[in-house]
């Protein structure tokens, strides 16, 4: 019962409830079907396989969610992480085209190397801009999503690059599992979750990026060195848009310069149903890991219960709108309480503008004591 309550008091208590609601929801309704294998009857929604491919859908914008919530509670915003995915990709595939690494181990680690720093340099780019040129971060990152998409584009010449088989194979390993069950994007999207979280709650750097998007002027007045706050933000927002991109490359077995588009949508999405301010200084890595789950399952449900899937952005722009505006009225309704609770808690005979004692009339002239 302790561990119940506490987890009914935490912030992702409101995500964790929705979402179980929709999975009864759709288990109830999506239907059944005979295992051609076993015999047994299966439902159509509740089994290891669509578990876990759901799952594995919601991974690859979920780790960058996870990097974008933490650029938006520092009041700032990525655009640009669908671009740094297939940008990554792309140079990642022809990196390996070109050098052909000899050995399994040595092409996976390259290929990992080459995601993961493009992702950091295009983080860098993304982080010197808005800091040096002082322009504010959506005109940033959108100009860098159309110039990053604009290299890829470039570099593969709009062809769909394969990657090497162990690429396949690190990505689609069943860990025991079984056939056609692949947990990796999956345990790769938890670590990354938990990653976050450690760094937003346990470490200081976290509780900077809270303080710079609650309030950058008193972060400044206080010492902290907003500019290297802001690029650090970007950074890691670059680098998990390019551990995403070694995973859904490696996991589909091709790059290509269209991969991630429309992204962006769903990685904000993700941050906001999660939770997180736009205004800044309030977000959290497993509420946004929990907000792309909540999306695949809004997109699986349209699937599963064959709605017009044309439905699926109309339903997840009405999501974006409900979170924000609820986060609102959140936000203006823990104000007046906060308030009222002040205004109880002013001790009797205390006016505005006197003292307790009365050494001040009405007139607010001084009265001498004594």
């Amino acid at each position: 019962m302790t561990v119940l309550r506490r987890l009914l008091r935490s912030q992702q208590a409101g995500l964790l409830l929705v979402i179980i609601g929709l999975a009864v929801a759709l288990s109830l309704l999506a239907g059944d079907h005979v295992d051609p294998v076993s015999g047994a009857t299966v439902n159509n929604f509740l089994n290891s396989y669509t578990l876990i491919q759901t799952a594995t859908d919601a991974s690859f914008f979920a780790i960058m969610a996870v990097g974008a919530t933490i650029v938006i509670i520092a009041a700032g915003i990525d655009l640009s992480v669908g671009s740094v995915y297939a940008l990554a990709g792309v140079l990642m595939a022809l990196a390996i085209r070109e050098l052909q690494p000899q050995g399994a181990f040595a092409t996976v680690v390259l290929g990992f190397g080459v995601a993961v720093s493009i992702g950091f340099l295009a983080g860098l780019l993304n982080g010197a801009m808005v800091v040096g040129l002082r322009v504010h971060p959506f005109i940033i990152t959108l100009g860098t999503m159309w110039i990053l998409r604009g290299i890829a584009f470039v570099s593969s010449k709009a062809e769909s690059i394969l990657l090497p088989e162990p690429f396949t194979r690190v990505a689609k390993a069943s860990l025991g599992l079984g056939a056609s069950l692949y947990p990796v994007p999956m345990l790769s999207m938890l670590l990354v979750a938990v990653a976050g979280a450690i760094y937003l709650s346990r470490t200081v750097m976290g509780r900077h990026v809270f303080a710079i998007g609650g309030n950058v002027e008193a972060s400044r007045f206080s010492g902290l060195r907003i500019g290297r706050i802001q690029m650090g933000v970007y950074l890691v927002s670059g680098v998990t848009a390019g551990l995403a991109s070694f995973l859904g490359a490696s996991f589909y077995g091709s790059a290509s310069c269209g991969d991630a588009t429309g992204y962006e949508l769903y990685v904000i999405a993700s941050a906001v149903v999660g939770g997180a301010s736009l205004s800044g200084g309030k977000g959290s890595a497993i509420n946004a890991m929990l907000g792309a789950i909540l999306i695949v399952l809004i997109r699986q449900s349209i699937r599963t219960l064959h709605f017009d899937q044309n439905y699926e952005w109309i339903i997840i722009g009405c999501a974006i709108v409900i979170a924000v505006v609820l986060d609102q009225s959140s936000t203006r309704f823990a104000t007046r309480r906060l308030a009222r609770a002040g205004l109880r808690r002013e001790p009797p005979g205390a006016r505005p503008g006197g003292s307790q004692d009365g050494s001040h009339d009405d007139d607010g002239k001084r009265r001498e004591i004594g």
